[in-house]
C-alpha cells in the first residue's frame, strides 16, 4: 500500500468538496444546460483530474501517477454507457430538462459515497482474498460477451429495487413541483418525481459498479488511488452528458472498444492473480501497457465510428455543431433501440 500523506487526502477532499459547491451554486436556478456550458465545465472537471494526476506523479511518483492516469481514464470510458441510462430514465419520467442537472447533482452525490464503501470493501477483499480476483475477472470476461453480442441487460426504471423501496416508504405524487423533491398534500409529506428520478439514478450506478469495481482494482488495489480516480470521473459524468448526450449515437464502435478493454483487463486480472498464487515467474501486465492499451482503443474506436457511421445514422457538420442539445422526454433519445422506445411509450400514461 502507498504511504499517502495526510494533506493529500485532506487536499483531495478539499478539491472534492469545493467543486461541488461550486458546481451546486452556479446551477442554483433551473435551466437548460448547452453544449457551451457543458463543454466549459467538462473542460474543468477534466483538468482538476489532469493536474491532480500531476500531484501524484510528484508525490508518489510515476508508478502511482500511471495508475491513477489509468484507473481514472478507464472510470470514464466506462462510464459513457451510464449516459445511455440517464437518457432513458429522464423520458421514462418525463423529466424536464431545465431540472436534470439538479437530478444528476444528487446522483453523482449518492455515487461518490456508494463507490467509496464498494471500493474499501473490494481493496479491503483483494488484499486478503488474491483468488477473488478470479471472480472478478470472470465478471469482465461475461461483460464482454454481452457487449460483443448487443446482449446488455436493459434498465427498467420502473423495477428498479431503489424505487420500489421509495414507494414503499414515502407516496409519490405523479406531478413534478419545480426542483423540489418534497411538498405537502392534505397535511402529508409526500416525494415529487424528481426524488424518484434520483432514486432510480442511484439504482442505475449499483448496477455500473459491478463492472466499474473489479476493472479498476486491476490497475490497482490502493484504496487513495482507486477512489480519488473514481471520484473525478464520476464528477465529470453530468457534463459528459449534456455534451454528449445528442452525438452518442454516432460512436457506434465505442461499445466493442469497451469490450475489448474489459477484456484486456479480464486478462491483466487473471495474469496477476496467478503471479501472486501460482509462481512469480508469470507475468504481469504493468501500468503504462494498461494506460497504452485503454488510450489506443478508445481513440481508434472515435475515429472508426466518425469515419464509418452507423446505417441509417448519417452525420454532417451541422449535426455535430448542433446535437449536442438533450432531446426533450417526449422525443426518442439517440442510440435506444425501437423496444426500449416501445415499451417507454406504453408507460407514458403512468410513469409512477
Amino acid at each position: 500500500m502507498l504511504e499517502v500523506p495526510l494533506w493529500l487526502w485532506g487536499a483531495f477532499a478539499a478539491t472534492v468538496v469545493v467543486s461541488l459547491a461550486v458546481d451546486l451554486l452556479a446551477h442554483r436556478t433551473a435551466h437548460v444546460i448547452g453544449f457551451k456550458e457543458a463543454a466549459a465545465w467538462s473542460g474543468l472537471w477534466v483538468g482538476l483530474a489532469l493536474i491532480f494526476a500531476g500531484v501524484v506523479f510528484l508525490v508518489l511518483g510515476t508508478t502511482a501517477g500511471t495508475e491513477y492516469t489509468t484507473a481514472w481514464l478507464l472510470e470514464k470510458s466506462l462510464s459513457v454507457d451510464n449516459l445511455f441510462v440517464f437518457a432513458v430514465i429522464f423520458a421514462y419520467f418525463k423529466v424536464p430538462r431545465a431540472y436534470q442537472h439538479r437530478v444528476l447533482f444528487f446522483g453523482v452525490m449518492g455515487a461518490l459515497i456508494f463507490r467509496g464503501i464498494f471500493l474499501s470493501l473490494g481493496v479491503a477483499v483483494v488484499s486478503r482474498f488474491t483468488a477473488v480476483l478470479f471472480a472478478f475477472a470472470a465478471i469482465l470476461f461475461y461483460s464482454t460477451y454481452k457487449l460483443l453480442k448487443n446482449e446488455e441487460d436493459s434498465f427498467d426504471p420502473g423495477k428498479s429495487f431503489a424505487l420500489r423501496l421509495l414507494r414503499k416508504v414515502i407516496p409519490v405524487r405523479d406531478e413534478y413541483a419545480g426542483m423540489k423533491f418534497f411538498v405537502r398534500e392534505a397535511g402529508k409529506r409526500v416525494a415529487t418525481p424528481l426524488l424518484a428520478v434520483v432514486a432510480a439514478i442511484e439504482a442505475a450506478d449499483l448496477v455500473f459498479a459491478v463492472d466499474s469495481v473489479p476493472a479498476v482494482l486491476a490497475v490497482s488495489d490502493d484504496a487513495f488511488i482507486v477512489y480519488t480516480s473514481n471520484a473525478f470521473a464520476i464528477l465529470g459524468l453530468r457534463a459528459l452528458y449534456f455534451l454528449l448526450a445528442g452525438l452518442l449515437d454516432r460512436f457506434h464502435y465505442l461499445n466493442k472498444g469497451l469490450a475489448i478493454i474489459l477484456a484486456f483487463i479480464g486478462v491483466k486480472l487473471i495474469l496477476q492473480a496467478s503471479h501472486k498464487m501460482i509462481s512469480s515467474s508469470i507475468p504481469e501486465i504493468p501500468s503504462p501497457i494498461s494506460l497504452a492499451v485503454i488510450v489506443v482503443v478508445l481513440a481508434a474506436s472515435v475515429v472508426l465510428s466518425l469515419r464509418r457511421p452507423a446505417p441509417g445514422h448519417p452525420a454532417s457538420a451541422a449535426q455535430q455543431e448542433n446535437a449536442p442539445s438533450l432531446p426533450d422526454a417526449a422525443t426518442e433519445e439517440p442510440g435506444l433501440d425501437e423496444g426500449t422506445h416501445a415499451e417507454r411509450e406504453r408507460r407514458r400514461d403512468d410513469p409512477l
